[in-house]
């Protein structure tokens, strides 16, 4: 089986994946598992914006 993803030099980031419904205890944690993943989710999202700068030019048709 071929991974591209993994074969390339520079992988696009991958998204983190949400906590599950029982997960979180609703006891309200100082350091709850949705605020770790809101954190995660926002380092995704500066990585894939930074991914995405670093990527090729594609050709876009300009909007009439």
């Amino acid at each position: 089986m071929h991974d591209s993803a993994a074969s390339s030099p520079d992988p696009r980031p991958i998204a983190p994946q949400p906590p599950a419904p029982n997960e979180c205890c609703e006891s309200g944690c100082p350091l709850c598992v949705h605020d770790l993943y809101a954190e995660e989710l926002m380092r995704y999202r500066q990585a894939l914006a930074a991914w995405e700068a670093r990527q090729p030019a594609v050709s876009r048709p300009e909007a009439q």
